[in-house]
C-alpha cells in the first residue's frame, strides 16, 4: 500500500475511534486510566537515553523529517497518540515515548530508571540519536510542559542540532532545568511557544520564553485552560493542531 494509501486508511480509523478517544479523554482527567489506542502502524521500539537509561516508545509513520514527541506530568506516551497519527499523515516519522521511571505497561510501553525529572533532556537526547539512527535528516522536537521544557535543555547542549522547538504549557523552571537567557540563546533552532490564557503561570512563561530566545520565534496563547497536551483535545484542540501543523508546514516541510 503507498503512502496515500495508508493516510486514506489512518483518517478512516480516527474517524471511527476518535469520540471513543475523546470520552477515553474525558475519563482519563476524572482519573481513571489513559486511552489506549494504538497510533495504526505503529511499531515498539527501545533506545538508551544519553546517560543509558533504556527507554521504550513507539514509532509511527515514515519519512526524512522526524518528530520527537514528549509528555508531561502525569501522563506518559500514550498522550501524543491522536497528535502522532496526524504528524504521520502529513508526512513525517514520529516517535512517542515514555521518560525514564514510566512504566503503564502493556502497549504504553515501560522504561527503565527512576523518576529522576531534572534528567529526562537527557532521555530527549537519546530520542534525537534513535531517529538519527533511522535515517531522520531533520528532527522536530514537540515537549509538552515538561516535557518542552526538556526539549530546549536538549536542544540547548553542545553538539546538539534540532530544526524547531515547540512547546504546550512549557514552565521556564522544572526540577532543576532552568531555561535561562544564556541557556536559550544557544537554541537556534526555530521556536514555538504555546499555552493557554488560563493557565496558571503558563502563559506568562511562554511570554518570557519568547522574549528571552534568539529568532526565528513565536508565542501564541490561546484562549483555554488545557496544559500540555491537554490543549490539543480541549475548547482550541483544532487551532491548536492546525497551528502546530503549519509551522512545521512552513519552518520544516516533510519530506
Amino acid at each position: 500500500m503507498d503512502a496515500t494509501g495508508r493516510r486514506r486508511n489512518r483518517a478512516m480509523h480516527r474517524a471511527l475511534v476518535g469520540p471513543l478517544v475523546a470520552a477515553s479523554l474525558l475519563a482519563a482527567c476524572a482519573g481513571a486510566e489513559a486511552p489506549t489506542a494504538l497510533p495504526e502502524g505503529s511499531r515498539a521500539v527501545s533506545f538508551p537515553a544519553a546517560d543509558g537509561v533504556r527507554l521504550e516508545g513507539r514509532l509511527v509513520g515514515e519519512g526524512s523529517v522526524a518528530v520527537v514527541l514528549s509528555h508531561m506530568r502525569p501522563a506518559d506516551q500514550r498522550s501524543w497518540w491522536p497528535f502522532a497519527e496526524d504528524l504521520a499523515d502529513a508526512g513525517y516519522l514520529v516517535l512517542t515515548y515514555d521518560f525514564r521511571g514510566y512504566c503503564p505497561g502493556g502497549v504504553g510501553g515501560c522504561s527503565e530508571g527512576e523518576r529522576e525529572l531534572g534528567e529526562i533532556w537527557r532521555d530527549v537526547l537519546g530520542a534525537i540519536d534513535f531517529v538519527r539512527g533511522r535515517g531522520a535528516r531533520q528532527v522536530v522536537l514537540i515537549g509538552a510542559s515538561m516535557g518542552g521544557t526538556a526539549s530546549l535543555v536538549a536542544a540547548a547542549q553542545e553538539g546538539v542540532s534540532v530544526d524547531a522547538v515547540v512547546t504546550l504549557s512549557a514552565p521556564a523552571s522544572f526540577e532543576g532545568m532552568v531555561l535561562d537567557a544564556d541557556l536559550l540563546s544557544r537554541v537556534d533552532a526555530a521556536k514555538l511557544f504555546i499555552a493557554g490564557t488560563g493557565d496558571a503561570t503558563a502563559a506568562d512563561d511562554a511570554q518570557a520564553l519568547y522574549a528571552a530566545s534568539p529568532p526565528p520565534k513565536r508565542v501564541e496563547i490561546l484562549t483555554t485552560d488545557a496544559h500540555g497536551t491537554d490543549i490539543l483535545s480541549g475548547n482550541q484542540a483544532g487551532r491548536a493542531r492546525t497551528l502546530i501543523l503549519q509551522y512545521l508546514a512552513e519552518r520544516v516541510p516533510a519530506r
